[in-house]
């Protein structure tokens, strides 16, 4: 018996700190390894750039989240409790979990997010008894759907949108399913990228099998276990100690979507977040009914958006399902948040954004020092795509597909991030530079949008300004974006920021979308440019309380303009 095992045995009422300390970083561990595998060994430069995946260890028994690690997206981690589960149930009907099989699949109604994110499940024995699942969520570069990228502003059902892979096996006992291989590989313009990212996730589970084996040879499969559920008990207790110094009340607050890129309508995101006690509601029953187009997201979604939101407001719990144990939820059937098969969900980021705004916001009315202003708001998910005329690749397609920053809001004791990405995950912002080896573009533009960011006591961060010029004799591109008629939202006295403007080049002169943030099948010819200028984030408090030395600052650096800085300081 080794060491370790025999300072904490399973007989133990409870763990001592540092043992539970340490399992929790040694499983963390575990999943930053996933992470890294992957992101190491993909050949989609959203996964291997931009870190747009995610890995965790789920309960046997109720798939709920146990581990997740720091650099994968929160959203995800989230969302694959849901994936756990629906995979366990089809499993059952099939005979069961298999040591040595592993699940795929890309249902965005029962593992949440869309059909580019595929899911992969692998159930962990021990001793021939299921201890827990590892699983691998991963946004595979192209599946299909009328648009290449697949984010298609105008799908109005889920296969316009992409191919629909139910729960399948993928590998059954050790060996790779090639009959469901050929399937994936016929349902994409890039099968040589699906193949690596595949083999990418199959690796990064492989390898945490391996770190949990040992893990658990080394401190006891029992001493784990009560590990994993000391931590969720932890995060539990937190959470309830942060709700209960949230004065009780019902707080309330809405916001708004462009359009659902069918129909040029204002769609409603509403919430009323009760506090009582150590207990929070978050009812979203006043919400627009789910649409047409593609901002639809699932229930399973939903949930994960208010994860992220929470984890964002309570920094400090645990990152497992006891963040959620002290939150009800009220989430009707039939909203754009619980929509159903076959409402197209690809646009599900944008949604979510602005599902942890209005928590953002309904917390700041509970208490303003624990809030963040509104982040800029949307991806703005861009795909060009077209086919080569060179002479060594002539015809062969390439599909760019990329995703871009703006500014995060200010806070109680800062300004806002400038150029970050999104609050939903942790990904980064593919550099240019690998999107130019990959692509035949040039970035004419790739710089801080001034004046973007919110004014207030505490600055919002600024937005972007990317101009993209195509190389190749033409191409077709897409834009999936928001915030192009309500700008992001100050809180405490804030100011909003400058709302999203995409443009693009046809014959010598600009243009922009009859649906402002979404538009597909736009034209381009060699020398024309898109142009993206992204938003910047709310600001923190009143204007007339910025430091005068700081915006004099932000003049110096160019974030804002001498003109909006006098403006600004004078006191209503």
């Amino acid at each position: 018996m080794s060491a370790h095992t025999a300072a904490a045995t399973p007989n133990s009422a409870t763990l001592d700190p540092v043992t539970l300390a340490v399992l929790k970083g040694r499983l963390e561990q575990i999943a930053d390894e996933m992470d890294a595998t992957l992101y190491r060994s993909a050949f989609n430069p959203i996964i291997a750039e931009a870190h747009d995946a995610c890995h965790g260890l789920y309960d046997a028994q109720s798939g709920d989240t146990l581990v997740q690690g720091k650099s994968g997206l929160p959203v995800f981690v989230g969302a694959m409790a849901f994936a756990v589960r629906a995979a366990a149930r089809v499993a059952q009907e099939r005979g069961g979990m298999i040591d040595g099989d592993t699940w795929l699949f890309n249902d965005p109604y029962e593992g949440g997010t869309h059909a580019n994110d595929f899911k992969l499940v692998r159930p962990f024995f021990r001793n021939g008894q299921l201890f827990c699942y590892l699983a691998s969520a991963a946004h595979w570069h192209d599946v299909g759907g009328a648009v290449p990228g697949n984010y298609n502003p105008a799908a109005t059902e889920c296969w316009q949108e992409a191919v629909q892979i139910p729960p399948v096996r993928i590998v059954r006992q050790g060996q790779l399913d090639g009959d469901v291989l050929a399937i994936l590989r016929a349902n994409t313009r890039l099968p040589d990228s699906l193949w690596g990212d595949l083999n990418g996730q199959l690796a990064a589970l492989e390898l945490g099998v391996k770190r949990l084996d040992g893990l658990l040879d080394e401190y006891g499969d029992a001493v784990v276990l009560q590990a994993m559920g000391e931590l969720r008990k932890r995060a539990l207790v937190l959470m309830r100690a942060h709700i209960q110094n949230l004065p009780d009340g019902c707080y309330s607050f809405d916001d708004v979507l462009d359009n659902d890129g069918v129909k040029d309508e204002l769609l409603t995101i509403a919430l009323d977040m009760t506090v009582h006690g150590d207990r929070m509601t978050l009812d979203f029953s006043r919400t627009s009914p789910q649409c047409a187009g593609p901002v639809n997201i699932s229930r399973a979604t939903a949930v994960a958006a208010c994860y992220v939101a929470l984890k964002h407001v309570f920094p400090d719990v645990p990152a497992n399902a006891g963040v959620l144990d002290a939150v009800d939820f009220v989430l009707p059937e039939g909203l754009v948040i619980t929509a159903e098969r076959p409402r197209p969900v690809g646009g599900y980021t944008e949604t979510i954004l602005r599902m942890i705004d209005v928590i953002f916001s309904a917390t700041a009315l509970a208490d303003p020092n624990r809030a963040v202003a509104h982040a800029y708001g949307t991806i703005n998910a861009l795909s060009i795509a077209g086919h080569r005329t060179d002479a060594a690749r002539k015809g062969q397609r390439w599909v760019m597909f990329s995703f871009f920053g703006g500014g995060h809001g200010g806070h109680s004791t800062g300004d806002g991030l400038s150029h970050s990405n999104a609050p939903i995950s942790t990904a980064t912002i593919p550099p240019l530079e690998i999107l130019e080896a990959a692509y035949p573009v040039r970035f004419t533009e790739w710089s801080l949008r001034p004046n973007s960011g919110g004014d207030g006591t505490h600055r919002g961060g600024l937005g972007a300004v990317y101009e993209i010029e195509l190389l190749e004799d033409s191409a077709e591109a897409f834009i999936f974006g928001e915030r192009g008629k309500a700008a992001p939202k100050g809180i405490a006295g804030g100011s909003e920021a400058l709302p999203n403007v995409f443009s693009y080049q046809q014959n010598g002169q600009w243009h922009k979308p009859p649906m402002v943030s979404k538009m597909l099948g736009i034209r381009l010819k060699k020398g024309e440019r898109v142009r993206l200028e992204t938003p910047g984030g709310g600001g923190w408090g009143p204007a007339a309380g910025r430091d005068d030395q700081a915006r004099q600052h932000d003049v110096t650096l160019g974030y804002v303009s001498d003109a909006i800085t006098t403006s600004s300081k004078v006191k209503p």
